[in-house]
């Protein structure tokens, strides 16, 4: 089906799940291991005539041009809405993916349907770089540009999506440039990985571990990567870190073989949000107190969770977030004065980019 360019006779769609919705470890659970499976079958929704998919590890969107439908649209979870192009990308993207069945019946609770206008503003917030997992994020512009190349080469861009993403790339740069929201990004996770490349270096022979999945360790795991150096992830259970090794790198490990063989480590980064000690005294004593080499340990967690008793024992350099939220607070403050003007950029955009595209 060919959607003609003209006054109102196309709608938008954005259908996501993303890391507001769904912890970091399990994203890669609802995203689309075969990209090119999945356009054909968002495009085989009789309604759909585009579609574009920004996929990465915080987020899954899909965005789609659709037939102009008439009148409300009823709540898909009722009988009179079965069938309608919103349930069908629904159970469209649930067959996609290896789901188990708990994660089906909470479905609706993750994902997020927005329609028409407010598409507009949600595709500019994600290009500007303020909804993504650190403000201001360039990497986001490139991973919109690789995902529209990857929708022509599936069959799936047309004229009313090239000029979305066209206008919108255009746009966002601009607000960046104006208000400088991408200038000199810094994340608590590049603080950290500087300390501990200043106190005892990165490099090949150093056996690195991650302690933690959430988003602050995504983020850690994502700056041990750009300075090419290998980690090992452990989590509360190995499914977890499997999962996030997937999406984010690192080679998955239980837990109990980090505790036992915790004197392997030359540097140990822990990013969890556990409200108790995950690294105490008692659990590792046995097996530090004749280690020979030095092991940096960096706790990054709010609350901590390491004893600051682990100092204690022989060879152990502990730090804690403390000791640089400093240098971090003074970023946070930075970039957030710089929110309100793309915010108010994005506001008088959106409806010029939506007037542009009717």
């Amino acid at each position: 089906m060919v959607i003609q360019l003209g006054e109102n006779n196309f709608n938008l769609i954005n259908a996501r799940v993303t890391f507001k919705n769904v912890p970091l470890h399990k994203i890669e659970q609802f995203e689309f291991k075969d990209i090119t499976a999945a356009y054909e079958a968002f495009k085989k929704i009789t309604d759909i005539s585009e579609c574009v998919i920004v996929q990465n590890a915080f987020r899954i969107e899909v965005f789609m041009a659709i037939n102009l439908e008439k009148g409300e649209i009823p709540d898909a979870r009722r009988p009179e809405g079965k069938g309608l192009t919103i349930n069908q990308i629904k159970e469209t993207w649930l067959s996609l993916t290896e789901l188990e069945q708990i994660e089906i019946d909470h479905f609706d609770q993750i994902f997020e349907v927005f329609r028409s206008t407010d598409v507009y503003s949600n595709l500019l917030r994600l290009a500007s770089g303020l909804d993504s997992i650190v403000v201001g994020r360039e990497e986001i512009l490139d991973e919109i540009k690789q995902s529209i190349s990857t929708a022509k080469q599936a069959n799936a861009l047309g004229p009313i999506l090239n000029k979305l993403f066209d206008n919108t790339i255009r746009i966002a740069t601009r607000i960046r440039n104006s208000t400088e929201i991408s200038k000199g990004i810094v994340s608590l996770a590049d603080i950290a990985i500087k300390t501990v490349e200043d106190k005892v270096g990165l490099d090949e022979k150093k056996n690195v571990l991650l302690m933690g999945t959430g988003e602050t360790a995504a983020m850690v795991a994502q700056s041990l990567i750009k300075k090419d150096q290998k980690f090992s992830v452990t989590s509360q259970t190995l499914e977890r870190a499997t999962g996030f090794s997937k999406i984010l790198g690192g080679t998955p490990i239980k837990i109990e073989d980090v505790f036992s063989g915790f004197d392997k480590f030359d540097i140990v980064i822990i990013a969890t949000t556990s409200d108790y000690h995950l690294v105490n005294y008692n659990k590792i004593w046995r097996v530090m107190e004749n280690k020979k080499k030095g092991t940096l340990i960096l706790d990054i967690s709010n609350p901590r969770a390491v004893d600051d008793k682990v100092s204690k024992l022989p060879g152990i350099k502990l730090m804690y977030r403390d000791q640089i939220d400093e240098i971090f607070q003074e970023y946070v403050k930075a970039s957030r004065a710089k929110v309100p003007a793309v915010e108010n950029l994005i506001g008088k955009e959106a409806p010029i980019l939506e007037a542009a595209m009717k």
